[in-house]
């Protein structure tokens, strides 16, 4: 066997956390899973998970063909934390210690109902924001 570098082809990891995990870390993760189509292994989790997901979000991936019916609001957790090479925090609600080692942003995402946009029409920009960050991490993390 030959020896590699550690990490050569390790799949990059990331977790995308919002508060209750039911809205915008859930589209986040939808969105990266479509565009890595497993190039990423993806995580999101809620700080204070919620007992459901968003209907306006799951709707609004499933506009894109995005089906995440069977995903449900998780914990973060330290086996998570230790597996990724990313946390994303998106939003202000959330909060969570920097993990030493891993990158670690806050994502203070777009958001609609300040401008008094309601609804589907927010939910679509709240997911066009985060697909436009999405692309961003995901040609950073795979090199592409």
């Amino acid at each position: 066997m030959t020896q590699e570098t550690p990490d050569a082809h390790k799949t990059p990891a990331v977790l995308f956390v919002c508060s209750k995990n039911g809205g915008k870390s859930q589209l986040a993760a939808g969105l990266m899973n479509q565009l890595a189509g497993g190039a990423v292994t993806v995580y999101s989790a809620g700080t204070k998970p919620g007992k459901s997901l968003n209907p306006q979000a799951v709707e609004s991936l499933t506009e894109l063909g995005i089906d995440i019916t069977g995903e449900h609001p998780k914990p973060v957790t330290d086996e998570v934390l230790d597996t990724v090479d990313a946390v994303i925090i998106l939003g202000t609600e959330a909060k969570l210690e920097p993990h030493d080692g891993t990158r670690f942003e806050i994502w203070d995402t777009d958001e609609p109902s300040e401008r008094g946009i309601e609804g589907m029409e927010r939910m679509r920009l709240v997911r066009d924001d985060i697909r436009a960050r999405v692309q961003k991490l995901y040609a950073e993390l795979t090199g592409t």
